[in-house]
């Protein structure tokens, strides 16, 4: 399987034609996997991101573990998450737009340990205003793609779009994947052992997730029974549905199993933006009368995703949970 290189250079929100949708759609619906370029995000900004993405995980360990997550606040550095109830070998900082606003559910606390707010190291005082604008440039990109997900559905964008206003709670995060656990003996004694893989296999919660890759390669999608390599794309960014946008499609689009195989001779780096609705987004199946799935919150399933990525507390929930019989 090659995973489609599609370039998305003139594609514009409103534009119900343009051939690039058709493409993607067709991507979606295989591998639930494809790479776009002309995304618009300029070469020295993502110069400058790579570079200090490289430079935050050259820190002193003691000065990233002073900006740790918590299980009530899961932005900051992190080296311990779990993927399928096992340890990823892998260092993460994760980090949004926030505070993120009161939340319309009943009982907001229920979703404090999704909500929280940014950390970001001393040593490193450009950090946070070259990542906030990182940020706001995927969350561009995203939205022009998630126009063309519209028109491919049938639906008019502002009908998705809607949910992904200014209180969206998308995030990025900075993956590090180094040759050797981060752990010491320790600290590793009393935790979930490591896995067999650098990110174990899962499909992403949200709606689209769009990755920017280094050239070491790694990154796999399930092709069938098979494990196909992402070849990295100079300048491109990976773009995977996610389980969303498969509910939203009643399962016409993938949210595709995909991992991270060990890495052998140099570290990996990597920064996913995962595109997600508001906390108070109901989703389920659009235009059809045999839906696949009833709706699922997305702040209460949110949270029981963040529970079982940062420690073993249950079940990771998943949207087969919620498949109708």
């Amino acid at each position: 399987m090659t995973v489609p290189v599609i370039d998305i250079g003139s594609l514009a929100v409103d534009d119900a034609t343009h051939p690039a949708i058709a493409k993607i759609a067709e991507a979606a619906s295989t591998s639930g996997f494809f790479q776009v370029v002309g995304h618009g995000i300029e070469q020295s900004m993502i110069d400058a991101v790579w570079n200090i993405t490289r430079q935050f995980f050259a820190l002193p360990r003691d000065a990233k573990l002073g900006i740790l997550r918590t299980k009530t606040n899961s932005r900051g550095f992190y080296d311990r998450e779990l993927t399928k109830q096992r340890r990823d070998l892998k260092e993460v900082f994760d980090y949004a737009t926030v505070p993120f606003p009161a939340l319309a559910h009943d009982d907001p606390s229920n979703f404090a340990a999704v909500d929280g707010h940014n950390q970001w190291p001393q040593e490193l005082v450009e950090m946070q205003a070259l990542l906030m604008s990182y940020l706001h440039a995927c969350e561009g990109v995203a939205h022009r793609l998630l126009a063309a997900f519209a028109h491919s559905l049938g639906v008019a964008p502002v009908a998705l779009a809607k949910h992904f206003g200014a209180h969206n709670t998308s995030f990025v995060r900075l993956n590090h994947y180094p040759l050797h656990d981060p752990l010491t003996t320790n600290e590793a004694e009393d935790l979930t052992p490591l896995g067999d893989m650098a990110l174990h296999h899962h499909s992403d919660a949200g709606a689209l997730t769009l990755l920017l890759q280094d050239d070491v390669g790694g990154l796999q999608v399930l092709d069938g029974d098979t494990w196909a390599d992402v070849v990295p794309v100079e300048d491109a960014l990976v773009i995977n549905t996610g389980d969303i946008m498969q509910v939203w499609s009643n399962d016409r689009y993938r949210a595709a199993l995909h991992r991270v195989a060990p890495i052998t001779d140099r570290a990996r780096y990597s920064l996913p933006y995962f595109f997600n609705p508001t906390y108070a987004t109901d989703y389920a199946p659009l235009n059809t009368n045999k839906p696949r799935y009833r709706s699922i919150n997305w702040g209460a399933f949110r949270q029981g995703r963040a529970d079982g990525d940062f420690a073993d507390y249950g079940t990771e929930n998943q949207i087969a949970d919620y498949r109708l019989s």
